[in-house]
């Protein structure tokens, strides 16, 4: 039994491809560049979004920081909220809340457009917090987000916190702090990642999670 939830945002609360490619296509644009598959962009979704122009179309620091500053103006102004929940998302949430369970967000995204958007959705309501990355940071691992939260939160028993999200940056966070976690196979994952990265459950559907942290 889990006593902390912690729920990655993009492909595991939310649908988020639709506002992230489409700032992505804008961004690329800008950037000079014509020839980037649906493949490549997907991967952004994800790992820390300097990370991506560096590791996914080979960015210096330079063209990095400049790619990322286009893509947060235009995705907060124009496509932050084109990512609907997930069917089964805000039952899953209501249904942990009522169980008592401490939920919070952990996401690679900018912790203020988190906020927005889970409030948008109006799922704010069943999260103690959402924890995000800063702005000015370049890159960070999601790990140190995780332990952010056990630091708020004062947490000893590691063995009382789960992890849930649907990548690989999610599944190896929780393991480099030493929690379980849950990875979706519904998200922008797949099994194979889920099980190479030995997360410690898999599901195919949200209402599955239910189960597991109980």
């Amino acid at each position: 039994m889990y006593n902390y939830v912690f729920f990655d945002l993009d492909g595991t609360l939310t649908q988020s491809e639709f506002g992230i490619l489409q700032a992505i296509e804008y961004t690329l644009d800008k950037m000079g560049e014509k020839d980037c598959s649906k493949e490549t962009m997907l991967k952004f979704i994800g790992p820390p979004l300097y990370d991506s122009f560096v590791q996914f179309l080979g960015y210096d620091d330079e063209r990095a920081t400049k790619a990322v500053k286009i893509y947060r103006d235009y995705y907060e102004r124009e496509t932050l909220f084109n990512a609907p929940l997930y069917e089964g998302i805000k039952d899953l949430l209501e249904k942990l809340n009522n169980e008592g369970k401490k939920l919070y967000v952990v996401t690679s995204k900018v912790e203020d457009m988190a906020k927005k958007i889970v409030a948008y959705f109006q799922i704010d309501v069943f999260f103690t917090g959402v924890v995000g990355s800063d702005p000015d940071s370049k890159t960070h691992g999601k790990d140190q987000l995780i332990n952010r939260v056990l630091n708020m939160e004062n947490i000893t028993d590691k063995s009382l916190c789960v992890m849930i999200g649907d990548r690989k940056f999610d599944i190896n966070a929780a393991n480099k702090v030493g929690i379980d976690s849950i990875g979706v196979e519904y998200g922008y994952g797949s099994r194979k990642e889920l099980e190479e990265c030995n997360s410690t459950y898999i599901v195919k559907t949200p209402l599955e999670i239910l189960d597991v942290v109980k």
